[in-house]
């Protein structure tokens, strides 16, 4: 899906830049709710952001793929015991006027079996661009 909408003004106080001391908390939130590939050197492509309840991280977005001009927004997710409060929405608009504001075009996947997902980023000014099919091989 591709960005086709504008910076809008947000409060992004409550998020915090995401580092090398959060990785163990970053693995533990996508291996919950599985939003796609996260390894624990993920954070070095950059630009990671979370919201905590005191000191446990319960949501995050960050970006992987860069080919210019895009700028591929990447493993939003919510602990589910912190769903429907719009943090995930929170932290893609941030990244959406980091990345615009760059001159650069947000994208990013969603599974196709994941309608609640696609149904918010459309709401947020995504488009579906085209249908890719991903292969997984394994040993």
């Amino acid at each position: 899906m591709i960005y086709k909408g504008d910076i809008k003004p947000i409060d992004d106080s409550p998020l915090r830049e995401l580092n090398a001391t959060h990785i163990q908390q970053m693995l533990a939130l996508t291996k919950l709710t599985n939003p796609g590939p996260f390894k624990e050197r993920t954070i070095e492509f950059g630009h990671y952001r979370g919201i905590f309840d005191g000191d446990k991280l319960v949501a995050m977005a960050g970006q992987r793929m860069n080919p210019l001009p895009y700028a591929e927004i990447s493993a939003v997710c919510t602990h589910p015991d912190y769903a429907g409060r719009g943090y995930a929405k929170l932290l893609m608009q941030q990244q959406i006027n980091r990345i615009t504001s760059e001159g650069n075009v947000p994208f990013l996947h969603v599974r196709r079996d994941n309608p609640h997902a696609i149904k918010i980023y459309e709401g947020m000014g995504f488009e579906t661009r085209t249908v890719m099919h991903f292969y997984i091989i394994g040993k």
